[in-house]
């Protein structure tokens, strides 16, 4: 049956044919459905695949801090050994009054070795954060086999000496060789010295 809408009386909509009242209930239907989306299920929507997101986020955390909490004990015993390892090499650095008796002991590593000082030269400090460079001049006339005895034997003493700026030339009018080097030694910084970049 063909309804024609101008027909239709929106006052007595009861009087309505079937169809017409059928396809009026579809559309206000949709209409509900719709504003029902638009209003309240889009945000809640966009609500749900945020919280998504944000699990997912929570479980890669939560599987990090597991695997933590499962290697905490080992991570303890590392910060341990690194403190026990720290400690050591602290110990290995002279305080000030050990320093005259290391820069003796460089010395007469040389003497031992076989070697004639021409320069034995205490220069500067260089404060760090918790110690201080202590570099030394040092020239020093032998052969190979007395340099290598001497650098053995600052190696082998039970604080600290690094070697640098070794250069090697002949000696004048002795047939020996002359050895110039910068020998290191560092100083632990007292809890009551400042360090403020100039001299301790």
């Amino acid at each position: 049956m063909n309804v024609n809408i101008n027909e239709l009386d929106l006052a007595n909509v009861a009087s309505w044919p079937t169809a017409a009242r059928a396809v009026v209930i579809l559309f206000l239907m949709g209409g509900v459905i719709f504003l029902g989306y638009w209003f309240h299920t889009k945000d809640q929507l966009v609500e749900l695949d945020s919280a998504e997101n944000k699990e997912e986020g929570l479980k890669v955390i939560f599987e990090t801090k597991a695997r933590q909490a499962a290697n905490l004990e080992a991570y303890e015993k590392q910060l341990e050994e690194m403190r026990e390892s720290f400690g050591a090499m602290l110990r290995q650095l002279p305080n000030q009054t050990e320093v005259a008796d290391l820069l003796v002991d460089v010395s007469q590593t040389g003497l031992a070795s076989g070697l004639e000082f021409e320069l034995f030269k205490p220069l500067a400090e260089a404060p760090k954060e918790f110690y201080a460079e202590m570099p030394i001049s040092i020239r020093v006339i032998g052969g190979y086999h007395e340099f290598g005895e001497f650098i053995s034997g600052v190696a082998a003493l039970p604080r600290i000496v690094t070697i640098h700026d070794v250069s090697i030339s002949p000696a004048a009018d002795s047939g020996l060789l002359g050895m110039n080097l910068t020998a290191k030694t560092y100083r632990y910084i007292e809890g009551d010295e400042t360090t403020d970049g100039g001299d301790i």
